[in-house]
Formats: C-alpha cells, sequence, structure tokens
C-alpha cells in the first residue's frame, strides 16, 4: 500500500499493542509521547500528517505533524529518551523521518529516523503488555526485524463528509380526524456551498422487473455485467441491466428472460420507460443456462448487435430496420470464446472475455484469456471474425501456471492504451503488483514488464470484489491511470504514458474497507456524474448514494451525499447487491448520468440534477 502523504489525517497505530500514538503525556512520562488505550468517552485520538520535508531531494523523507497543533514529531537529544514534539523547523534532521513499508505485511510500516536508520519503538518490552493510563513512552531503538512493537499501522481517520438535507412539511393526522403540518427531514439533499453534483429523490417509474411477485419476482442468479472498468461485458440469463439498444443514448432497460428470450422497455426520453416487455430477441434452441449475453456496436456505425457465448461459441444477431434482432441459426460466427469444449471450453470463472478495438480500427475485436495465455479474434471488414491461432498471441495472463496462474477473483486484468498510440495494451494486477504488456505496430504483444509495486495481494488487495480496481483516464489529458478501492481508502497510480505508472498515492479517506465499504452490502464505482469529461466516484453505501467530485488533476473532493435512496439501510431503501442491480447511466439523452435501480416494486430513476437547477 502507499505511504499517505499529506493529503490524509492519520492515527498512528502500533501494531503490536494496538495502541494509539499520542502527545497527550500524564505526568511520569517526562514529556515524551506515548502510545495509549482512549476510552470510549474519552478524548478524540490524535490525527497527523505526513508532511514531504522541505530542503531535501529524497522523496521518501517526511515530517510528521500534529493536524491540532502544527507541531512535529522529533527524536530525543541525549540516547535512550524519549520521542517528543517540537515546532517545526525547516531542515531540522531531527524532525525527519522515513516511513517504510514492512515486506511482506500489507499496511504495517518502520517509521525510521532520516539521520541514523533507528526506528520508532516502544518502551520497556516487559510492559508492553500493562494497560496503564498514562501509556507506554515511545522511543528510538536499533532496527529488529523480530520486534513487532516497531511496527506500526497508519490508519486514516474518518472521511470528512458533505451533505445538507433539506425539510420539507410532512402532513401530520390526529385523533379526531384532523390534520395538521410539520416540519420533517426531506429525502432529498440541498447541496453545501460549492458543492456539485445532485440527484433528484428517487421515482417509481415502472412496476416491473422488480424482486416481488408483482412486479414479476425477478432473481438476479445469472452473470451481472462487470462494473470494474473492464472493456466489453457480459450477462446471464434473468439478469436485468440497462443498454443503448438503438445505438446512442437514452438507454433502455433489457433483460434475459428464460422463457421470452430478451426483452426490452424503452426509454421514453424523459426518465421513464414504456410500460411493456417487448421481445428484442427469441430464445434460441440451443440457448444454455451457461450462455453470456452482450450488447456492442461491433462495427462502429452506430448500430448494436447482439452476441452470445454460447457453447459452440460465438453467435451475432445484428439489428433489424424494426429495432429487433434475428434469431440466431446457422454455425457460429466464430467456433471460439465459448463454454463448450468444441468451442474451447472457455469458463466464466477462470477465463475473463473482452469487447474491444485493439487495432484502432473501428471494429470490435474479442480478446481472452485462457489457460495458456491471451488470444485474439480480429474483426474482418464484413463483420466476420478471424480464426484463432494454434497458440496463444501471448504466454502470460492465463490462468494456468505455465502462463502466471492469474486467478479471476484476485487478478483483474485490463486492456486500454497506456502510451496513446491508439492500440490497446494489456494491464494486469498480479500477487507483486501491476504487470504490463505493450502492443506492438504489428499487432503482436510485447514479453510483460513489471511495471508497479501495487495493488497487488501481497499490498494488501486481497481479492478483485473487495478492492475493485479500474484502468482509464482520471484527467482529461494523458493516458489511462489505474485507480483502485483500497484497504485505506482510494488509491491513484498516473500513467507515465509508456506503459509505467506514477507510485501509487492514496488520494481519498473514503470508499475502502477501512471506512466500512464492503462487497457484500456496497457498489463502488467511477463515472462521469458532472459532465466534465472525467470520472468521478460513486458508492452506494449505507445511507444511500456518495459522489466524490474529480477535481481534475486525478484526486478527489471529499465525497457528498447525494440521495438519500438505492441504500443499505432500511431508511434509504434496503437495497441488496444479490437482489437489486443498480446502474449509473444516460437515460434522459441530455448527456448526464442519472440513476437507476431495480428494486422490489419495480424500476426506481433519480434524474440527474447537476447544471438544472440551483435549488431542489
Amino acid at each position: 500500500m502507499p505511504v499517505p502523504i499529506e493529503e490524509l489525517k492519520l492515527e498512528i497505530v502500533n501494531a503490536a499493542t494496538g495502541k494509539i500514538l499520542d502527545s497527550r503525556a500524564a505526568s511520569g512520562q517526562g514529556g515524551a509521547l506515548v502510545v495509549r488505550e482512549l476510552p470510549e468517552n474519552g478524548p478524540r485520538p490524535e490525527q497527523w500528517q505526513l508532511v514531504p520535508a522541505q530542503s531535501t531531494q529524497d522523496e521518501q523523507v517526511v515530517v510528521i505533524r500534529n493536524t491540532a497543533d502544527g507541531k512535529v514529531l522529533e527524536q530525543p537529544t541525549a540516547a535512550g529518551g524519549g520521542v517528543r514534539q517540537g515546532n517545526a523547523a525547516d531542515g531540522k534532521k531531527s524532525q525527519q523521518w522515513r516511513v517504510v513499508p514492512v515486506e511482506n505485511e500489507a499496511g504495517l510500516y518502520f517509521i525510521e529516523s532520516a539521520i541514523d536508520d533507528t526506528v520508532l519503538d516502544l518502551g520497556p518490552q516487559a510492559d508492553l503488555d500493562v494497560s496503564d493510563e498514562n501509556g507506554i513512552p515511545v522511543v528510538l531503538r536499533s532496527y529488529d526485524e523480530d520486534a513487532a512493537s516497531q511496527r506500526w499501522r497508519l490508519v486514516p481517520a474518518e472521511p470528512e463528509r458533505v451533505s445538507d438535507p433539506v425539510l420539507r412539511w410532512a402532513r401530520l393526522g390526529h385523533w379526531n380526524g384532523r390534520h395538521s403540518w410539520r416540519l420533517a427531514p426531506s429525502p432529498a439533499l440541498r447541496p453545501a456551498p460549492g458543492a456539485t453534483p445532485s440527484f433528484s429523490d428517487l421515482l417509481l417509474v415502472l412496476d416491473r422487473f422488480g424482486t416481488d411477485q408483482d412486479a414479476g419476482g425477478w432473481k438476479s442468479e445469472g452473470t451481472a455485467p462487470h462494473l470494474n472498468g473492464q472493456l466489453g461485458w457480459y450477462a446471464g440469463l434473468g439478469v436485468r441491466f440497462l443498454a443503448e439498444t438503438g445505438g446512442k443514448a437514452p438507454a433502455d432497460i433489457v433483460a434475459l428472460k428464460p422463457a421470452k428470450g430478451v426483452v426490452t422497455a424503452a426509454a421514453r426520453g424523459d426518465g421513464t420507460f414504456e410500460d411493456e416487455e417487448r421481445v428484442l430477441h427469441p430464445p434460441a434452441s440451443s440457448a444454455s443456462p451457461a450462455d453470456l449475453w452482450t450488447f456492442a456496436d461491433l462495427t462502429g456505425e452506430d448500430k448494436p448487435g447482439i452476441m452470445v457465448l454460447a457453447a459452440d461459441g460465438v453467435r451475432v444477431s445484428p439489428r433489424g430496420e424494426d429495432g429487433t434482432f434475428a434469431p440466431q441459426g446457422g454455425d457460429p460466427a466464430l467456433k471460439a470464446f465459448g463454454h463448450g469444449d468444441q468451442a474451447g471450453g472457455w469458463q466464466l470463472d477462470k477465463h475473463p472475455r473482452f469487447l474491444a478495438d485493439t487495432t484502432g480500427d473501428g471494429r470490435l475485436d474479442i480478446i481472452g484469456c485462457h489457460d495458456d495465455g491471451v488470444r485474439i479474434s480480429l474483426q474482418n471488414e464484413d463483420g466476420t471474425f478471424a480464426p484463432l491461432a494454434d497458440e496463444p498471441i501471448l504466454k502470460a495472463f492465463g490462468h494456468g501456471d505455465q502462463a502466471g496462474g492469474w486467478q479471476l477473483d484476485k487478478h483483474p486484468r485490463f486492456l486500454a492504451d497506456t502510451t496513446g498510440d491508439g492500440r490497446l495494451d494489456i494491464i494486469g494486477c498480479h500477487d507483486d503488483g501491476v504487470w504490463t504488456s505493450l502492443q506492438n505496430e504489428d499487432g503482436t504483444f510485447a514479453e510483460p514488464l513489471y511495471v508497479l509495486d501495487d495493488f497487488g495481494t501481497a499490498q494488501g488487495w486481497t481479492s478483485a470484489d473487495e478492492h475493485p480496481r479500474f484502468l482509464l483516464k482520471t484527467t482529461e489529458d494523458g493516458t489511462a491511470d489505474v485507480v483502485g478501492f483500497g484497504p485505506h481508502g482510494v488509491v491513484v497510480a498516473r500513467s507515465l504514458g509508456d506503459g509505467t505508472f506514477e507510485p501509487a498515492k492514496l488520494v481519498l479517506n473514503d470508499f475502502g474497507t477501512a471506512q466500512g465499504w464492503t462487497p457484500q452490502k456496497h457498489l463502488r464505482l467511477l463515472a462521469d456524474v458532472t459532465g466534465d469529461g472525467t470520472p468521478d466516484i460513486v458508492g452506494f453505501g449505507n445511507e444511500g448514494v456518495w459522489v466524490a467530485h474529480n477535481l481534475g488533476d486525478g484526486t478527489f473532493d471529499q465525497a457528498q451525499l447525494v440521495c438519500r435512496g438505492f441504500g443499505y439501510d432500511d431508511d434509504a431503501g434496503a437495497w441488496r447487491v444479490d437482489h437489486h442491480p443498480r446502474f449509473v447511466t444516460d437515460i434522459t439523452g441530455d448527456g448526464r448520468v442519472d440513476i437507476v435501480g431495480f428494486g422490489g416494486p419495480g424500476v426506481y430513476v433519480a434524474r440527474n440534477l447537476y447544471r438544472r437547477f440551483r435549488t431542489r
């Protein structure tokens, strides 16, 4: 994990004792800093910031500053003395430290003196387990790799979230049948001064496609569209999602109904949908529950088609003039990438598959990571797909040991242009960090290079679900950056434009497991909510929808609660990840993404009001 520099307020916790670094030393400690337990109703833990030291060219040297009084950690003047606080002085070596990650222990650090390489430790070892309200003094000792007391955790303080509830008049009934009115909290939110963006209240726009029996009794049993930033997505039977079936916004409701096939409720353009289920594509006689479906503009002509990864390979249905899609028949377009043995035996839990324009010719190609490596089928000018070669185009990024032992639940893989040459490269997050394979001019791929020691399981990114990672541009200029929701919050590694990345930086103390975000309860994704061309962070949390606005430089503002709905808590609708899919997409055609959710009674919408109204 990256060392959180300057932007974040931290609590510094000793790993051996679980006690918190505190400057409020009691009598008998000689003014030394201590670690101590704080009672539940006692003072709040002190917070610190790691500020790059002035007058030094060493980027790793920091000053550890107390956010309350601005004083900084200072080494003792005499051997054996306790570490104290002092007034900050530029260039003073005794106030400079290095925060060094502990090898193979994610989230733990040594705090090392910049003068003599001694490290922060605790006082007499015999006192470590003693509960003393005075605390245990913090001292400097020689480095000892076996001393757990020399390891420290940097825990981001609670995020500074922003919202301003609106009051409304609520009708109040009385025992005698009369009514009066009172002020009550509204589910709407008025942004705090300068806060953007904002969404409307939830509105039930369609009593279909819900989990309640009256709304269709839908169950999300199939594979849902990926929300982890990968190019290309696929859905299984029983899944509901949003897609631009006409080739452009607004997006329509699409669902895969086992008895009817692909059905839709068309968007009216005003945030509502037609009250009918129109069949777009009838079920094929050879359909299997393991088939995967997607909508995609395969030709680059704004004419979406349906692609199915079936047992016998890839099947494609073009869109007809009436807006429906022709039934699949005859031979598949490509006898590959399917779940049957005759099509390669591609398995959902092992072999990711993508649709992307790898060459810049405007046509989507099919890319997959099988056991032995990466295989690609380029789309021809006539819409057909080239057969797969006998050997993989790259013997890497595959599930088998011979191709790196990549696991779908731990090691996300992406396709993105990391050099600006118009060709897509392959990027993956393995156990040890980020690997990149650049695409050559002839369409082949270079051997993968290890480019960043972060975003891997060894740095605390335990799974793809627990810690989603994205590869996309966080600024208007430049190439794709790595963005991830790590243990401590949002981490960004900016692209250097040559397939490598700057060191990862913790840019926001929110949306991480440390702030209570879990894949079992919450959704996290990136979307351009304000229409400024840069992605914002969108999180479906306990209280509702939180948005952290992109500041344009790869960092993000503090999160704002923009909608009191679509959340896990009962007051926010009791939405569940495994029952109630939610999406951020444009359903009006105005260029701004709205929030759409499939709840129990049906389809709910919260309209994007950014730049539309000043007040609510």
